[in-house]
């Protein structure tokens, strides 16, 4: 009698790891095409897909196989497909879509920069200008502009989808005024103020995306009156007063952006402000395979790291801080609430 010995489970997880790019690939190809908006609540086959998303049906039944192979979208037992609760965060519409992280994840760029990985690994630096002969955001915004809109729409997203979790966190007893630094288009400043009615806030980042701020900032918004929008760059100078400074997920470039945004911020500061640093974390966490992917495209593309509880307590001490206590807002995010000594 012949046994037939299953593949072990080490050596199938592997393979399946190998071709990790092709589950990647396949699921910016559904986000493209739309696949996910194309389906609606009624089970669809792959013919009546391909007509809706203008696809060829045979290749697009093989994309949707693979896909369901992960659990993004479902075959039934009549070859028909349904969402699943993966598949219906790549919708357009949907409260918590995924689909712009997605994007900007699988953007053309990063097909060139993971292969040289290894290189990043031995000399420990970006390896983008090697690439592309110039840093990643000058190459962003001049030559890769439809990837510069998608990393907007992909930020957009993740800051509104965090910014209840962390209204709904912070104790604001005694907080007057808040600064967001380096707070994009202000969602999370926006849900402050919000909860928060006699809050005052500042927003401080670059000009270009302060200028697209949340409509609920500007001039005529609902929130105006209690707001203030600063262009600037935080590394350079933080032309802020507050009882409490917010730094969420910036503080993931090169080491030493970090230190003097930090620096900066507790120049600006009086005595007794609080500084909350929201950020990703590669260890205790459960989105740890996420951030360490992350943690890895940020060494290829500007040379930054994400940061592990240590090495994070580690920047903000040497910049002047005293760190407080550590709590996760959500499973992606922590807050190190900290004060600038008296």
């Amino acid at each position: 009698m012949t046994t037939v010995r299953s593949t072990p489970h080490p050596a199938m997880q592997l393979r399946e790891l190998v071709f990790g790019a092709a589950c990647a690939a396949a699921l910016r190809a559904a986000a493209r095409l739309g696949v996910a908006d194309a389906l609606g609540e009624e089970p669809a086959t792959a013919d009546e897909l391909a007509a809706a998303v203008r696809a060829e049906p045979l290749p697009l039944r093989r994309l949707l196989r693979a896909l369901s192979c992960y659990g993004v979208f479902a075959e039934t037992d009549d070859g028909r497909y349904v969402h699943t609760e993966m598949s219906r965060l790549l919708k357009d519409d949907a409260p918590n879509s995924l689909k712009y992280i997605c994007l900007w994840c699988t953007e053309p760029w990063t097909w060139d920069a993971w292969p040289v990985l290894e290189d990043a690994v031995r000399s420990g630096r970006t390896v983008f200008r090697d690439l592309y002969g110039k840093d990643f955001f000058q190459y962003l915004h001049e030559d890769a502009t439809d990837s510069a809109q998608v990393f907007n729409r992909a930020m957009t997203t993740s800051s509104r989808q965090s910014a209840q979790d962390v209204a709904e966190l912070l104790d604001l007893t005694g907080i007057t005024t808040v600064a967001d630094i380096g707070g994009g288009q202000g969602h999370v400043l926006a849900g402050l103020l919000e909860k928060h009615p006699s809050l005052k806030g500042t927003l401080l980042d670059l000009p270009g995306v302060v200028a697209n701020a949340d409509p609920r900032l500007r001039d005529g918004g609902e929130l105006a009156g209690r707001m203030c929008i600063i262009p600037g760059d935080c590394r350079r100078e933080v032309p802020v007063q507050a009882d409490l400074y917010i730094i969420k997920n910036i503080l993931e470039w090169d080491d030493e952006s970090t230190r003097r945004t930090l620096r900066n911020v507790v120049a600006a500061a009086q005595p007794g402000a609080r500084v909350v640093v929201i950020e990703n974390l590669v260890d205790d966490s459960p989105s740890m395979k996420f951030t360490t992917a992350m943690d890895l495209l940020l060494l290829l593309n500007v040379g930054g790291a994400k940061h592990t509880k240590e090495s994070m307590i580690s920047r903000m001490t040497e910049a002047g801080l005293r760190v407080g206590e550590i709590r996760p807002i959500n499973a992606y995010l922590h807050a190190f609430d900290s004060t600038v000594p008296e």
